[in-house]
Order: C-alpha cells, then sequence, then structure tokens
C-alpha cells in the first residue's frame, strides 16, 4: 500500500508543496525529515525517543545489514520493524552508494557488482535482484534500487555509462521488486544535460516516488541546488521527491524551495554526538567556555527534552566529562530541530509565505566556513557508512 496526495497548489514543478504519503504503516507529511538508522538503530536513541522528535519514518540502509547481522537473521526475527522496535514505515537505501564508496576491491559488471567487505575482506556478489530480495526480507515500507554511483567530479563519459547502467537496473529491481514500492534514483553527477536526460527517462517510468542522488558529495552548492533544479523541473508533480544524504538546516529549506518532499542524514546525531547544536543563528559548540555558566537552553523555542528540562551549563558539563548522556540529548534536539524545521516549512507554505519564510531563515543562518568544509567531508562520511566502521574498530 502506496500513496501521494498534494495538499497544496504549487506553482510549477519546482517551487514548494505540501503532501501526504500513505503506507501501510501510517502516514508521513511532507516536507519530512528521515532520521538515519543504517544498521537498525538510531545511534543511542531508544525508537520511543526517535518518535517523540516528530519522525514519521525512518531510514536503514540495506547494503549494512545485508553484510551483518544478514537478512536472513532479521527476516526470521519478524522483519526490521520488528527487530529494532519501530511500529512506523521505514524506507531502506539499497547501499549502492557504500558498495562503491566503503569496498576495499569491487568489479562493476552488467549482472552487478562483486565485491570485497570493509568489514573482513569477504568477497560478495550484489546485483539489482540481491539487493531487492534484501530490503523485501526486511520488510521494509518504501525501497530504493541499485544504482552506479560515481564521484561528483567524474568525468562526462563515465557518468553517463554509470546513468544508463542505474536505468537498465532500475528496470531489473522494478521487476524483481513484485509490490515491493521501489523508487527511481535520478543520477547524472553535475553534467546538466545527463542529469535532465536522466531525469526525463526514468519520469517515463511512472515510478511510485523519485530519488534525486549522487549529490551533497563534496559539490559547491550552487552545483547541488542547480542539479536539483534540473531533476524536479523533469519529474511529475504528482510523485514525492526524495533528495538523498542532505541534512544541514540551510539545505533543507534550499531544497523544500525547489520541490523536495523528502530528506535523510546522520548529520543531526553525527554532530550531536560530537557537541554541535542546531540553532536558527547557526551550529552551537557545547565545549564552548561561554556555556560552563549558562542557565538557559539553547533554543527558548524548542520542545525537546534538552531546552525544556536542562540547562547549556549541565550539558557543557555532560560533555567536558564525557556522560553518554550528553550525546543522547544533543542528538535528540538536532532530529527535533530538523523535524520542527520541516514543520515550520509546512506552515509557511500552507500560509502562502514560504518566499518570506525561506528569505528570512536563510538570511539568519550563518554556518562558518569551518563547519561548512567539515561538513562536505561529513556527508561523504555519513552516506558511506564510514563513521559507523570507525567507531567499531
Amino acid at each position: 500500500m502506496f500513496s501521494f496526495r498534494l495538499t497544496s497548489e504549487p506553482s510549477g514543478p519546482v517551487a514548494p508543496r505540501t503532501g501526504v504519503i500513505t503506507t501501510a504503516r501510517g502516514e508521513i507529511r511532507t516536507p519530512a525529515f528521515m532520521p538515519v538508522g543504517t544498521l537498525a538503530t538510531v545511534k543511542a536513541l531508544l525508537p520511543e525517543e526517535v518518535g517523540a522528535t516528530g519522525a514519521g519514518i525512518l531510514l536503514v540502509n540495506a547494503y549494512h545489514l545485508f553484510l551483518r547481522p544478514g537478512q536472513e537473521l532479521i527476516e526470521h526475527a519478524g522483519g526490521v520493524h520488528r527487530f529494532m522496535g519501530w511500529e512506523g514505515p521505514i524506507l531502506s537505501d539499497s547501499g549502492g552508494f557504500q558498495v562503491f564508496s566503503l569496498s576495499r576491491i569491487r568489479k562493476v559488471e552488467e549482472a552487478g557488482v562483486r565485491f570485497r567487505s570493509h568489514i573482513d575482506g569477504s568477497e560478495h556478489f550484489y546485483s539489482p535482484e540481491v539487493a531487492m530480495d534484501v530490503q523485501r526480507a526486511l520488510g521494509v515500507d518504501i525501497a530504493m534500487p541499485l544504482d552506479h554511483v560515481v564521484p561528483g567530479d567524474a568525468p562526462l563519459d563515465a557518468t553517463r555509462d554509470a546513468a544508463e547502467r542505474t536505468l537498465r537496473w532500475y528496470a531489473r529491481c522494478r521487476e524483481a521488486a513484485s509490490d515491493l514500492t521501489t523508487f527511481a534514483i535520478v543520477q547524472g553527477g553535475s553534467h546538466s544535460d545527463l542529469r535532465r536526460w536522466h531525469a526525463r527517462e526514468l519520469a517515463a517510468l511512472d515510478a511510485p516516488g523519485y530519488s534525486v542522488g549522487g549529490l551533497s558529495v563534496g559539490e559547491s552548492k550552487e552545483t547541488m541546488l542547480a542539479m536539483m533544479e534540473i531533476a524536479n523541473a523533469e519529474l511529475p508533480l504528482t510523485r514525492p521527491r526524495y533528495l538523498m544524504g542532505v541534512g544541514s538546516p540551510e539545505d533543507l529549506v534550499e531544497g523544500i524551495a525547489r520541490g523536495i518532499d523528502m530528506f535523510d542524514c546522520v548529520l543531526p546525531t553525527r554532530l550531536g554526538r560530537n557537541g554541535s547544536l542546531f540553532t536558527d543563528d547557526g551550529r552551537a559548540n557545547v565545549r564552548n567556555a561561554r556555556y560552563r555558566e549558562d542557565p538557559g537552553p539553547i533554543d527558548p523555542g524548542c520542545d525537546c527534552p534538552l531546552c525544556t528540562r536542562f540547562s547549556m551549563a549541565y550539558l557543557h558539563h555532560l560533555f567536558r566529562n564525557e556522560e553518554l548522556l550528553g550525546y543522547r540529548l544533543a542528538s535528540i534536539h538536532n532530529i527535533r530541530y530538523l523535524i520542527r524545521l520541516t514543520e515550520r516549512a509546512h506552515a509557511a507554505i500552507a500560509s502562502g509565505r514560504f518566499n518570506a519564510f525561506a528569505r528570512e531563515f536563510l538570511g539568519r543562518y550563518r554556518p562558518s566556513d569551518a563547519a561548512v568544509r567539515a561538513e562536505q567531508k561529513g556527508k561523504w562520511l555519513a552516506q558511506s557508512g564510514y563513521e559507523e566502521e570507525q567507531e567499531r574498530s
């Protein structure tokens, strides 16, 4: 069971909009941010804590679960919802990005990808059919096809080859998926004509939803926004659009302005565990001495447990002493901040004042130059799953 309906009247294909995605496990109001539970857990948080942030849907990664603990074990346990104790909808990333970014050795064939695990060096074969078998065993509500991902600065010929293969693989994924709702992924790197062609080809296939992939991997913000506009201009209005791996506040607002409905990223929890909190003025480093005696919350308008129950002085104390509660509270705050941001954008669209909302927000939000550089590196680490593996080494 899957459907999408618009609840606003956008001015065109590249314009802000609101909608509702309906699945068998519940409805998701869009725009929506999806917290990431790569290995069937949003790191350090209970499912009910994630639910309390307002999250209506989570993301898991099929590649990582394929390697550990294996989809057969999860299927035997009753599926990934029961396995991780989350009752709402779950979207799974096929792991195409991880296959190409984490594998020690890989060989791309038309049939699929042969690679050695980044965990233990064991050899595996991952094809469009295998990717769908894994996601079907997990029992997810929305699946992603296997795509051929190349670096953002890849030359045109290599990017075209990958985009064409992604198109062929999507046809195989849909056939193997049967009744599993499977989005298409628009690739094309930073090449305008190729990105436009790929979006048109996929739009003609009438997918239940469309993901914009291969962005936020080191290219400039201007390029990312331009490629997003090109893709969205070709995609049908009546299908949800999902910008993969994007989770910084300014990128959410810019994406919503261009007609994106869904976002995901581990950025809020990764930054939270490192003491960085989202605010409307940019990021705040909780370890900064200015917070040592601060009796107030980081955001008086936020309704998360951190902001309603604890002072910044207390959070500063927790981080200076490496207390785990600090990491948990900061992670919850950052997730709630992004979900509140989508709620605020939804309200602004509904009231006809989104453009003013976006101008005000983007004019105020000030990530530092260092934060932008760290984020570009961090997005690659977050999307690849490298961080999770480092924490286990």
